[in-house]
């Protein structure tokens, strides 16, 4: 049953929140193994091949996994909720082992922050893989007394990982790339569809189209944006997307997100830019 932290008595929050980011709960930052709930920063990521597109370069998906924008707040501080994300690719990492994440609060407000990330090579840390920004409200804040969530496991890189699509459930189905129905794997602690099933079936969806309108299917994502127009609160959770072709090379895709069982209400709304390699 998907529950909202905020139900229950407040000297049971922490151990709600360890149970929602547990290994039997929200599936995000355990499958790909970024630290979260930690007391130090910064973060770092290691890069598996299943985060990496046909040419050996990264994914939207992953970057903005391992460096969430939510306007500076942490979960031990607030609960959460992000408004608008933004990730700029300058390197396509293919030899990089792992990222190491340094996040910087520009401002907070009463219930509205903004804060932006760099992603660098964890190994070398004056080379740039990406930037990012993004706008986050808080819903209430959390009680003291905050304990870390345990590391997620290192899940082993091989070449029987199956695609990041596969392991969130997201379906290609004849109208579009499909959710299913919100769940706890897929819940965030407000109770609503988490930013990582929609980064990954967003850029499952972006790139299809994108290999359709280039003609190929080498290609290198490069810009990513989302919004997170309404919480997603019932599902299944369907992918609207159209392609245009550019110049020099570059392919822009538009998505939606709806949420089906809810009269098909917007959830979020993003666009990306491809670069044909």
């Amino acid at each position: 049953m998907v529950r909202d932290i905020r139900d229950g008595p407040r000297e049971g929050y922490w151990e709600r929140l360890r149970e929602m980011m547990g290994p039997s709960g929200l599936l995000t930052y355990w499958y790909l193994g970024r630290a979260f709930n930690q007391l130090e920063d910064p973060d770092t990521m290691r890069l598996r091949r299943d985060m990496r597109n046909v040419a050996g370069g990264i994914m939207a998906a992953p970057l903005a996994i391992a460096a969430p924008e939510t306007g500076g707040w942490r979960d031990r501080e607030v609960v959460p909720a992000p408004v608008a994300y933004g990730l700029h690719i300058l390197d396509a990492a293919h030899d990089v082992e792992t990222v190491r994440v340094t996040r910087t609060t520009v401002r907070r407000g009463r219930k509205m922050g903004f804060s932006r990330s760099e992603i660098v090579d964890a190994d070398n840390h004056q080379r740039t893989i990406a930037i990012t920004t993004g706008i986050g409200i808080t819903l209430g804040d959390a009680p003291p007394g905050f304990v870390p969530v345990d590391l997620p496991p290192d899940l082993p890189d091989t070449d029987d990982l199956p695609p990041l699509p596969v392991v969130f459930g997201a379906t290609c189905e004849a109208d579009g790339w499909r959710l299913p129905r919100l769940n706890p794997r897929h819940a965030s602690t407000s109770a609503s569809l988490h930013i990582g099933p929609i980064h990954v079936v967003f850029e499952a969806a972006a790139m299809e189209a994108a290999a359709k309108a280039a003609g190929t299917e080498e290609l290198q994502v490069e810009g990513w944006d989302v919004h997170f127009v309404a919480p997603g609160t019932v599902g299944p959770f369907l992918v609207l997307v159209d392609a245009l072709a550019g110049h020099d090379q570059r392919v822009a895709c538009r998505l939606t997100l709806v949420d089906e069982g809810r009269g098909d209400n917007v959830v979020a709304a993003g666009a990306a830019t491809f670069r044909v390699r």
